[in-house]
């Protein structure tokens, strides 16, 4: 899923920023070496049409697990993830000796995650706008057109930057995660990678663990 994201993420990039910065030179040779803007234009309807479906399925699974399978909403943003955030600020400011003790999720993780999130749907809403201006402009007022229009390309270049500045930093050019976190693709991180980012979530896993053990050997003791 996050695979994909990235490609699609690419490909809206490079069909919809020549045609939101059309007076640059580089959009104009961007559009060539896509055959030109109809082509760039299919290719993005294309690659918005599966982000689209990419972010249903995202939603859905996640509702009914949510749901219907007890799975723990571990993205929701607490009141714990305030306070990290101010706590962080004074350790940065050299006010407090340590980083905040963060779970499974930081609150950075949390905070890029409901912005993409939420960006996204925009991008999806304002996107169709501009897809079928005719069939909209049917059931209101023409003005949400040049509305949307401001809010798909404005939020584009935020989610570009977002990206770019901060989730690359994060995820790759960090210290604590450089050359590249892979967790996201493999579900595991080195352990003392952990003990930095993510302590109180590697304590309930020992915890867990502990647990496990101690029930096995009762289970043991007891078939005896």
């Amino acid at each position: 899923e996050h695979s994909l994201l990235i490609i699609l993420f690419i490909a809206l990039l490079i069909t919809g920023l020549p045609q939101k910065f059309y007076f640059l030179h580089i959009s104009h040779s961007i559009l060539l070496i896509l055959g030109g803007i109809d082509n760039a234009r299919a290719i993005h309807h294309i690659a918005a049409m599966l982000f689209v479906l990419l972010a249903l399925q995202h939603i859905i699974i996640n509702f009914f697990g949510t749901i219907f399978f007890q799975w723990k909403p571990s993205m929701l943003i607490t009141f714990k993830d305030f306070h990290d955030a101010v706590h962080n600020v004074r350790y940065y400011l050299g006010i407090v000796e340590k980083p905040a003790m963060c779970g499974r999720y930081t609150y950075k993780e949390k905070c890029i995650y409901w912005l993409v999130l939420t960006g996204g749907l925009q991008m999806i809403i304002t996107g169709l706008i501009l897809w079928f201006p005719i069939t909209i402009t049917k059931y209101v007022h023409g003005q949400v057109i040049p509305i949307a229009k401001t809010i798909h390309s404005s939020e584009a270049m935020l989610l570009f930057v977002l990206v770019v500045t901060w989730h690359i930093y994060d995820s790759i050019l960090s210290p604590d995660v450089f050359p590249l976190n892979k967790s996201i693709f493999t579900g595991y991180m080195p352990k003392k990678q952990m003990e930095r980012l993510h302590p109180l979530e590697l304590q309930w896993q020992k915890e867990e663990a502990d647990l496990e053990a101690k029930e096995r050997v009762q289970a043991v003791v007891d078939s005896e």
